[in-house]
């Protein structure tokens, strides 16, 4: 959008305001590997000692949702904005580290106004946000109203009075410049939309008893961002207004609640698509000569078939993360119908479905995860071993030699990838990890580059048969009976449930906290639950010192 010059003047007035001192490094830069805590002379401490406060840039995915929740859902959003970046695989750490460029202000400027515009100078939308009409071109009184009931859900806390006053100035002066108290209001919105209060999470905390935690207010976007990815409603901002959500009581009260509704299902499934690292699928680099399943909408509907999955399993029928990787349950459109050997629904429809018996089961039988995690013509074992031992397992894998050589092309004497993976792990260099990542992935290779089922490679029979840290399996479907099983696998998912939660790399002091919700959720955990304890737990609603 090309602004007159007129416009222009008086946005940049509103802008300087907004972001004037949003420079430098903004989040917490330490971390450690993705295995968890690696060591150090130090013993861990007995108790949790939080990291400092730090503010998070509101990802792509909670700016739309916090649009809507200030104008409607028929909101036209449409913001072309900088793209989040991942930091230790998820957008939630990498919002922690990351400032507003030139760029992205622009972005953020440009998108602001035309929202604004659109939404207060519409006499037919305006109605549901301008909460009284004004008495003429200015009206002070009118602005004032408007400003501090908008600028308490945008800000998700009310706003001081000398701010209240800055925001009526600019729609006073705007309204004055323009001819009209809506245009007005609508410079003093965009003024509000550009704001630091509004496109970070301000939670920096408050001392309390000797010891700093977030304030209630601050937890009220702390929980809804977590659990909605959305901003609070205003039963969560009004309890945090009265002080509710320092009380644990209190706060797992609000907690249960917000699991419980249906729009908890979004943060779900925007986790799990990080922690999965699913974005890849439309990217997928599988040559459609070699596996005729390729198409340019398969990697779509694989992404929703697994999340669908684990939306159904993990809420809807309230089963484990454990049970997660044995279930025979998945969801299918036509085309994922024919790839899995299954009953095609109607076109354009997707249906529950019972996966035939045979080694395809769970979440390490999914197309999503055996597509990602492969190369363009060849199925990858060693990547798919190592994405179950560093993602699901949080066991780090070291990197590879600068030496390690090419793996062998396939012959009469190697027809299978098992045998040349043998044959490459005779080189020292290249066994140390291999031999921790082979193994889990040899058990998927009756399945493709695309995840199609197969007996055979190059004529060769496949031996899908392996061992899981000390367990046997013949399988890809005893593979995931063993995974269900393993000790680590729901502490993994624990440690990955708090850095998206926390928006940071777990340090040495937060382990107690990691620890206690692991130990709590090493049986069968229920996804919600554990939510619920997290959000309750001192690394969740306590702060480092700021000194």
């Amino acid at each position: 959008m090309r602004l007159s010059g007129l416009r222009a003047m008086l946005l940049v007035t509103a802008g300087l305001l907004a972001l004037g001192g949003c420079v430098g490094d903004l989040g917490d830069s330490r971390g450690v590997g993705p295995g968890g805590w690696n060591g150090g002379p130090e013993p861990i401490p007995a108790t949790t000692q939080p990291v400092q406060a730090a503010m998070r840039r509101l990802t792509a995915v909670q700016y739309d949702a916090t649009m809507r929740a200030l104008f409607g859902d028929d909101v036209q959003v449409d913001a072309e904005l900088e793209a989040d970046t991942p930091v230790n695989g998820f957008v939630a750490i990498g919002s922690a580290r990351t400032t507003i460029s030139p760029r992205a202000a622009e972005l953020y400027e440009s998108a602001a106004l035309r929202i604004a515009e659109s939404e207060l100078t519409d006499p037919a939308r305006r109605g549901d946000v301008v909460p009284c009409t004004p008495s003429g071109t200015v009206d002070s009184a009118c602005a004032r109203e408007f400003v501090e009931t908008f600028g308490r859900r945008a800000w998700r806390r009310p706003l001081a009075v000398d701010e209240v006053t800055r925001y009526v100035a600019i729609a006073d002066q705007s309204a004055t410049v323009l001819g009209d108290f809506y245009e007005g209001l609508a410079m003093a919105t965009a003024g509000l939309l550009q704001s630091p209060n509004f496109l970070f999470r301000v939670e920096i905390g408050e001392e309390a008893d000797g010891r700093r935690r977030y304030s209630s207010v601050e937890m009220a976007s702390r929980l809804s961002y977590l659990i909605w990815n959305a901003p609070p409603d205003e039963a969560l901002l009004a309890a945090g207004e009265r002080g509710d959500l320092v009380d644990a009581e209190l706060l797992r009260a609000q907690a249960e609640r917000m699991v419980a509704e249906e729009r908890s299902r979004g943060a779900l499934r925007d986790f799990f698509a990080e922690l999965l690292r699913l974005e890849g699928l439309d990217r997928l680099p599988q040559d459609p000569d070699e596996f005729p399943a390729m198409s340019a909408t398969i990697g779509a509907a694989m992404r929703e078939s697994t999340l669908r999955t684990i939306e159904d399993h993990l809420l809807v029928e309230g089963g484990s993360y454990r049970d997660l990787f044995t279930t025979r349950t998945t969801f299918v459109n036509p085309e994922l119908a024919a790839l899995y050997g299954v009953e095609a629904p109607a076109e354009g429809e997707w249906a529950r479905v019972e996966l035939p018996d045979g080694p395809r089961a769970g979440l390490l039988g999914q197309a999503s995860v055996l597509a990602l995690f492969s190369h363009s013509h060849a199925s990858s074992p060693t990547l798919r071993g190592k994405f179950v031992r560093e993602t699901l397992l949080c066991q780090s894998i070291p990197p590879p030699p600068a030496d390690v050589g090419e793996l062998p092309e396939p012959s009469p004497e190697l027809p299978t990838m098992r045998e040349r993976l043998q044959e490459h792990r005779a080189n020292p260099a290249c066994a140390s990890c291999h031999s921790i990542t082979d193994p889990i992935g040899l058990a998927l290779e009756n399945f493709d580059a695309i995840g199609s089922f197969r007996e055979q490679e190059n004529g060769a029979t496949i031996d899908p048969s392996g061992e899981l840290d000390g367990t046997a399996f013949a399988d890809a479907r005893e593979l995931g009976q063993a995974m269900a099983s393993h000790p680590q696998l729901t502490a993994c998912l624990v440690r990955n449930l708090y850095r998206y939660g926390t928006g940071h790399v777990e340090t040495r002091g937060e382990e107690p906290t990691i620890r206690d919700l692991a130990d709590a959720f090493a049986g069968e955990p229920e996804l919600g639950a554990l939510m619920v304890e997290l959000v309750t737990s001192d690394g969740f609603r306590f702060a480092g010192s700021a000194d």
